[in-house]
């Protein structure tokens, strides 16, 4: 009893399982408060309204044994709220509490061998609010009138006009024969051994069509030469000028 003093309202929640030294416990805290007061709470019956908030200087939960009362998150929060600022909750408890009791709101959390737990509320009422001092700027983001000016176009000057980013030859469709490139360089460059005659068509030449020695060549890879001119090349039909497909996904 050494946290509880002379003039100190105290709450007691105990359950039916220690009953019959319940009446023992109550006089004993008598003896030490004085002219303050002892309230009996059964732990499966209080709720947030059993009692006004801030009504106790200290809480003594599952003080008896056999030591079955469960303080569950619920019951933490009520008693945060019984409790007033800077009051003490003084309980016995074999699970680890520790957790739980700070995530409920208190404080100066300590944890005895014999499984003895004191925790106390805050300084301050759960809830409460206080000014902070800013030396008189209120440290606020201000919203510039530039943000609405940008949605009612108030301010003309700082928006882009989209039709302004695109000329008259950005808008022209390109020769599809311009966008050719070589296989081998990835470039509109033909390689050192071009014979797909983009080299010619760069030079501005027109290249004959090259004639198959063997007459497989539009077969594909699998049946041309070392040397064939169509090597690489996709098969295609016999007499039919080879293109690539520039709108596929090759």
């Amino acid at each position: 009893m050494d946290n509880v003093k002379a003039g100190d309202n105290v709450l007691v929640i105990w359950n039916s399982d220690n009953q019959s030294s319940i009446s023992n416990l109550v006089e004993e805290i008598k003896a030490v408060i004085k002219n303050g007061s002892v309230v009996l709470e059964n732990s499966e019956m209080i709720t947030e309204s059993s009692r006004p908030h801030s009504s106790f200087e200290a809480v003594l939960s599952n003080w008896l044994p056999p030591h079955t009362v469960k303080h569950t998150d619920n019951i933490l929060a009520i008693i945060v709220k019984l409790l007033k600022p800077s009051g003490k909750l003084i309980l016995k408890d074999e699970t680890d509490l520790t957790t739980s009791l700070k995530l409920n709101g208190f404080v100066n959390v300590t944890k005895s061998s014999d499984n003895l737990y004191l925790a106390e509320k805050p300084k301050f009422e759960i809830g409460s609010k206080a000014s902070l001092k800013l030396n008189g700027q209120p440290a606020v983001w201000k919203i510039e009138d530039t943000v609405e000016e940008a949605w009612t176009g108030a301010n003309d000057d700082d928006i882009i006009d989209d039709n302004q980013l695109l000329d008259e030859n950005d808008l022209k469709k390109p020769d599809q024969s311009s966008l050719r490139v070589c296989a081998t360089t990835g470039k509109r460059k033909a390689c050192a051994d071009c014979s797909c005659g983009l080299a010619e068509e760069l030079r501005g030449e027109v290249k004959e069509t090259p004639k198959s020695s063997c007459g497989s060549c539009y077969l594909g890879d699998a049946f041309r030469c070392a040397t064939c001119p169509y090597l690489g090349m996709p098969a295609f039909k016999p007499g039919e000028k080879v293109k690539l497909d520039l709108n596929s996904d090759i």
